[in-house]
């Protein structure tokens, strides 16, 4: 390995910069696992109504994300363009990780416009340190190997935080869907915002490294509607936020779901919330394990090939929910998806680091602001197809408002929402990727150009 190599790649170096990870994946999935369950089942609100909420929230995240990205791609300060970012955000979200289960109850209309405020005001602070800390990545790490190598101990750090953030809340809340435990979530969302706080600060005191190469793009950085315009014109880039948007559709739907498909599907009662974490603490373990195996996949037949195997993979892990009804054999089925999810998992962040390159090459300026922008809001956009898809299960099998004896027809939405709809997002993935026009091949290529791209830049720099 050479020496450009070993500086580029550490243990050390990406630990630092992954435990940022762990704070990211503990703010976001704590949200995605209890939000719908709190006000749909504690506070009561009517399931249209949350929808409703989801959408102003999908409406603001058009703006906010792309604006966000762009403004990053133009920052210049004697810190960076996206440490400043993170270090502002992270208090302002942890506070809001508290507010986010203190809503009135007095009245459903008083508990829908906080939702709205309280929704709004988390994406911007999430938004800053999330954008900005992805961001970093491929400018980190450059090189396939290098950048699977990092993935790998940063979505270590993922499972780790997902583990937290399933698992850590019910130590506080006995039973998710009662409404007499409603102050427990503000107690697990205290204990949750402190620990953010501590990975996130760690993370930008000692894994933020930005390369001198990069900091005179800025001057070059585009305007938001260039950069909109460039990336959206990008083939790579389509292809890719089509599949992404695939991806974090089931992402956000397994956490979401499951604590009403434990409760209702496997009959797990008051005092055993516990097992609802440990169920998907299960499947995010065995992702950990998977991911060294995808690494080698990702190594030997390339992204491309490997994004879709992980997908089809995922889609044959996740039938066996259809039929499950008994705890024992729920630990294994989840188990089991761990492996689909491992590959997903890997995947993204390569190949849109690979994309980014290409782009630098076309552009002369790296915009990982700009890309990660919009992929931030077809990450989010996600949710609001969870949403959507809840609502209309739900509505159509008699469960639009909160029923504690839900019939036959809502528990078959139960298991179709852990099942079906995440198997057609992914059928989508995998149709799109196939379009993807970065090869294994293309990619040695665009690697040494980028490689000699960047040693221009640095000369000019220097001298």
């Amino acid at each position: 390995m050479s020496k450009d190599k070993q500086e580029d790649y550490t243990v050390k170096k990406a630990s630092s910069y992954g435990i940022g990870q762990f704070a990211d994946t503990i703010a976001l999935q704590m949200f995605t696992f209890f939000i719908f369950t709190f006000y749909f089942s504690v506070v009561g609100m009517d399931v249209n109504l949350i929808t409703v909420v989801f959408i102003i929230w999908s409406i603001w995240n058009a703006i906010n994300d792309p604006l966000m990205g762009a403004l990053s791609d133009r920052t210049q300060t004697k810190l960076g363009r996206r440490k400043p970012y993170m270090i502002v955000s992270i208090i302002p979200l942890c506070v809001i990780m508290v507010l986010l289960w203190t809503p009135p109850v007095y009245s459903e209309l008083a508990s829908f416009i906080y939702f709205i405020i309280v929704v709004i005001l988390f994406d911007i602070t999430y938004t800053m340190y999330d954008l900005n800390y992805a961001s970093l990545f491929p400018e980190m790490f450059q090189d396939l190997d290098n950048r699977a190598k990092a993935n790998n101990i940063k979505q270590g750090f993922t499972v780790i935080g997902l583990i937290f953030a399933f698992i850590m809340p019910t130590f506080f809340i006995p039973k998710l869907d009662d409404p007499q435990y409603i102050s427990n979530y503000s107690v697990a969302g205290l204990i949750m915002a402190i620990i953010v706080a501590i990975g996130a600060l760690i993370c930008i005191k000692f894994g933020v490294k930005e390369r001198v190469e990069f900091s005179k793009d800025y001057i070059t950085a585009p305007s938001l509607i260039d950069s909109l315009k460039y990336s959206i014109k990008n083939k790579g880039f389509r292809t890719f936020i089509i599949a992404n948007l695939g991806y974090w559709y089931v992402i956000g739907m397994l956490p979401t779901i499951v604590p009403l498909y434990g409760t209702y599907v496997l009959n797990i009662g008051e005092g055993e919330s516990i097992l609802l974490g440990l169920l998907l603490g299960t499947t995010f373990i065995s992702a950990a394990i998977f991911l060294a195996l995808w690494r080698f996949v990702a190594l030997k037949v390339g992204m491309k090939k490997g994004y879709m195997m992980a997908n089809a993979v995922f889609i044959i892990t996740l039938i066996p929910f259809l039929f499950i009804n008994d705890r024992g054999l729920a630990f294994i089925a989840f188990f089991i998806a761990g492996i689909g999810l491992s590959g997903a998992l890997l995947f993204g962040d390569i190949l849109l680091a690979a994309i980014i390159d290409e782009d630098e090459l076309k552009r002369g300026t790296r915009r990982e602001g700009g890309f990660y922008g919009i992929n931030a809001l077809i990450t989010k956009l996600s949710t609001i197809f969870v949403i959507i898809t809840i609502s209309l299960v739900f509505n159509s099998t008699g469960w639009k408002v909160f029923n504690p004896v839900p019939g036959t027809d809502t528990i078959l939405g139960l298991k179709s929402l852990i099942c079906i709809f995440p198997a057609i997002a992914l059928g989508i993935g995998i149709l799109s990727i196939s379009r993807f026009p970065i090869t294994k091949e293309g990619y040695e290529q665009i690697k040494e150009s980028v490689k000699k791209l960047h040693s221009e830049k640095s000369d000019k720099i220097k001298g």
